[in-house]
């Protein structure tokens, strides 16, 4: 595998302290905006939200925001991880590296914050799982092993988080000596990606190339976009296929079916995560763009509409990818979904703990997601930059 040279990207903010620290985190790479290719520059995306706008993190919200990441950092485990008894096999990595990253989006890093240690030790967790029995697999070693038995149904997306948690924090880390070590790591990781991608151009939940799902799809998506701003190498033809599967899932409405035979009609969560592939890639505009965040628009919370009503597995991951979504088209777009999208999810703030809960996944992973969502107006995470 080779590394290509990352391409920088300036924020549209003014410099200041604040700035200047969400410049620093971003390690001088591309943000999510564009996908460079080999050879073309990232591109700003004119429509993308300014993102120095911290009115959108009410007092109430980052009330929130600090209980939640309190939690986050107790309820980390003696070997890094973050599970609890509704969660093992291989949801243990995913959910670890979504933990990362919501520390992260709070402005933590290695050597950086309150909680540096606590990140510190995800990184050292999920270079553990990434040198397991089957390297590049970034996975714990129980979901390995259900690998080789071909009964996980969680690791494909285990996987994904966690490639985009090791290539976020990769350019934060002081040490050089660990920069390489994650580095490798994510070569293995991207090879056994690319590997795992069938003739469809899409991924399952096994990491074996025969079906594909866009859910999985668009974990390896953003985890290749991560990558490529981290300066490793990943052939266009590989994201080309994935956008090409993912607009052949498209369907009449401009929602996206589940895969192009099973379950062809349209769902709110992964219509909102198909978009969030295809910006990825770059595809920020055209018909299959503009179909897309007309459909998720429908979902907007209001009185008209609760999030309620969306399968209780569904929740947490409709909320994160059509913020996601809404983050990257910007404009009214945003400006219409966040508010509405942070009273909703304050409103399921359960005990004063201030956790979020989620009956299969457990409080780690509902409030992981939940924090990612109401951090992105600070615009830390590099994959988020504008």
């Amino acid at each position: 595998m080779t590394f290509l040279a990352g391409t920088a990207m300036t924020p549209r903010l003014p410099l200041t302290r604040r700035s200047a620290l969400r410049l620093a985190a971003a390690g001088g790479v591309a943000g999510f905006l564009g996908w460079a290719g080999h050879d073309a520059p990232a591109q700003v995306d004119p429509r993308a939200p300014d993102a120095a706008g911290n009115d959108f993190v009410t007092p109430e919200a980052q009330a929130a925001i600090d209980r939640g990441l309190g939690f986050l950092a107790g309820a980390q485990l003696d070997d890094g991880s973050l599970a609890s008894d509704r969660v093992g096999g291989g949801r243990a990595s995913g959910i670890t590296a979504l933990a990362g990253l919501a520390l992260m989006a709070g402005g933590h890093q290695p050597g950086r914050g309150r909680y540096a240690r606590t990140v510190s030790r995800i990184v050292d967790y999920l270079l553990g799982c990434a040198s397991g029995a089957t390297p590049g697999f970034v996975v714990s070693p129980d979901a390995q092993r259900g690998f080789r038995g071909g009964q996980n149904q969680e690791a494909m997306y285990s996987h994904g988080f966690a490639c985009l948690f090791l290539s976020e924090v990769s350019g934060m880390l002081p040490d050089p000596a660990r920069q390489r070590q994650v580095k490798a790591a994510l070569e293995q990781a991207v090879a056994f990606t690319v590997r795992a991608q069938n003739k469809e151009g899409g991924w399952r939940y096994e990491p074996q190339p025969q079906q594909a799902d866009v859910s999985v799809t668009v974990a390896q998506m953003m985890a290749l976009r991560a990558a490529r701003n981290a300066g490793l190498f990943v052939r266009k033809s590989v994201v080309d296929a994935g956008v090409d599967f993912l607009k052949g899932c498209q369907q009449p409405d401009g929602g996206f079916g589940y895969t192009r035979s099973q379950m062809p009609y349209s769902m709110f969560a992964r219509s909102a995560a198909s978009l969030v592939g295809l910006f990825s890639a770059g595809q920020y505009s055209g018909p299959p763009i503009e179909r897309g965040l007309r459909y998720v628009m429908q979902f907007l919370p209001s009185k008209r509409f609760s999030f309620r009503e969306i399968p209780a597995h569904h929740y947490y991951y409709g909320h994160y990818y059509a913020a996601l979504a809404m983050w990257t088209a910007g404009g009214e777009h945003w400006a219409q979904w966040f508010p509405a999208a942070r009273e909703e999810l304050l409103g399921r703030v359960r005990g004063a703990g201030g956790v979020w809960s989620d009956d299969h996944y457990g409080p780690a992973y509902a409030t992981a997601m939940s924090l990612i969502v109401l951090q992105l107006p600070n615009n830390y995470l590099p994959i988020l930059q504008k």
